[in-house]
């Protein structure tokens, strides 16, 4: 005999709704239909249970779902537009959920766009996915047992961040398994470009959700040992000479319409201190060599390095070894600017002011001709000095500009790769080191057509979050082991 599933699904008296719960009813696996609803019974579909509740996020919720289910699966469908189910798909997911003897599994999938069917592959999850936006996809089968023994040790009432707390405490007993199969079909609902989404997490209407978020990745960093309390290394600033007390480093690859602005913005800086500027320029064919050419600055260095296999990672790395390179080595990318004359001054004060290795700033968002565009200032206040080593495992960037004690920097070196290599070499840092804040704009960072994370199509996505992931997977291997040697 089939073993049943109980739905929950939240509800609106919509057509498409309608029609997901006669998808739903059609399979032959589902024992019960719950709509997640605060309307009251009258004119609700037939056959189905009302179940009053909040949104679908709350720890209300998921253990209202967990005191209520009597099946063997869970199957949460997330969204309120139309499910089209694949063919025999319910099957194909208990399958492998029982083959697996895994707590949770979801899969690929499709989307409507316009008319037009587009794949929606979704990624593996590992140890490292714990922020808090990774995408599983809007339909997701559990094991009930798994399930509600997750809810049962939700002992915070989360408003927004209960999903996130319950998968996350799943996870720790029991694997989240990704079928690489297209198994179902979405409508897609949020159409922002992928620049657009990326910033979600900073925009600052956005901050309840996120004190909640940090609050469920904190308990879940205790749970499985990789916690770190607030106690640091203080580096000794005064420990090696340097010619420079800072260098700026930019990284350059045909970027003709910006690196003269980037540049100019550097050599106008006003510091009580000696400075130079480093320019790594990744072997340029658009005229970008000939336009760092046209500066006769003594400070200037403009480096074009012998390798042709170095990513951005990589050109810092050449940057930070040279040297000439300064006590203290400053970021900017060729796309941005520095928001005035002040920045490198305030980024290596911040340095002394609170002893710390590495400095993250505060940045604004611009169009290409500098004007403001949403979300705005973003801050990045989750770089707490009590919490943000641990919440940033959350997270998917640090902020800008960011800086670095050149002598620690070259001993962790960053990865050679042209994305999430700042990332990474952040949560190095941040493993031992304060991270000092800069909570002024001191940094303009410059949206266009030419951007690297500009309307990324999906698998470059989901590379780079995959890849995101695997980092943190690494640091979090890493903090656990540090904290057993303790």
């Amino acid at each position: 005999m089939n073993k049943l599933i109980d739905c929950f699904l939240p509800f609106q008296a919509t057509d498409e709704a309608l029609e997901t719960i006669r998808e739903l009813k059609s399979s032959g696996l589902v024992d019960r239909i719950f709509l997640l609803t605060t309307s009251d019974s009258d004119g609700l579909p037939k056959g189905c249970e009302i179940l009053h509740t909040g949104p679908l996020h709350t720890s209300a919720t998921l253990q209202r779902i967990a005191d209520k289910s009597e099946a063997d699966y869970i199957l949460l469908y997330t969204r309120h537009d139309r499910l089209k189910l694949g063919y025999l798909a319910l099957q194909r997911l208990t399958d492998i959920l029982d083959s697996t003897q895994a707590g949770m599994v979801y899969a690929d999938h499709y989307y409507l766009k316009n008319e037009e069917r587009r794949p929606a592959p979704v990624i593996d999850y590992q140890e490292g996915s714990s922020r808090d936006d990774f995408e599983f996809g809007s339909l997701l089968l559990f094991q009930a047992e798994a399930f509600k023994e997750a809810a049962s040790r939700m002992q915070t009432d989360y408003l927004y961040a209960g999903l996130y707390d319950l998968r996350l405490k799943l996870s720790q007993r029991k694997q989240l398994v990704h079928i690489n199969e297209y198994l179902y079909t979405d409508i897609e609902a949020d159409s922002r470009q992928s620049e657009e989404k990326m910033f979600d997490y900073v925009n600052p209407k956005n901050r309840p959700v996120q004190v909640e978020m940090e609050q469920a990745c904190t308990a879940h960093l205790k749970d499985i040992g990789a916690y770190l309390s607030s106690q640091f290394k203080e580096p000794d600033l005064n420990a090696e000479s340097f010619a420079y007390e800072a260098s700026v480093i930019i990284p350059v690859r045909n970027r003709i319409r910006t690196i003269r602005d980037a540049i100019g913005s550097v050599l106008k800086q006003q510091t009580s201190f000696p400075f130079n500027l480093i320019v790594i320029d990744n072997h340029s064919t658009d005229g970008t060599t000939e336009a760092i050419r046209e500066f006769a600055d003594s400070r200037l260095l403009h480096l074009i390095p012998d390798r042709t296999d170095l990513g951005i990672g990589g050109c810092w790395n050449v940057g930070v070894h040279h040297p000439s390179c300064g006590k203290f080595a400053v970021q900017l990318d060729s796309d941005d600017l520095y928001s005035d004359e002040h920045t490198l001054q305030t980024m290596v004060d911040a340095f002394y002011g609170q002893k710390c290795a590495m400095v993250v700033g505060t940045y604004q968002m611009t169009d290409f001709g500098l004007n403001e565009i949403p979300p705005g200032i973003i801050d990045h206040r989750e770089w707490t000095p009590e919490n943000g080593r641990n919440n940033a495992l959350r997270i998917n960037g640090l902020g800008a500009p960011r800086a670095f004690y050149t002598p620690l920097l070259r001993e962790i070196n960053l990865p050679n790769t042209s994305y999430g290599e700042d990332y990474a070499v952040g949560l190095r840092f941040s493993r031992e080191y304060r991270i000092g804040r800069v909570y002024d704009v001191v940094y303009l960072c410059r949206r266009w057509e030419d951007n690297s994370d500009a309307s990324l199509d999906m698998e470059k996505m989901n590379a780079h979050n995959l890849y995101k992931d695997r980092i943190r997977t690494w640091e979090l291997q890493a903090r656990i082991a540090l904290n057993q040697r303790r």
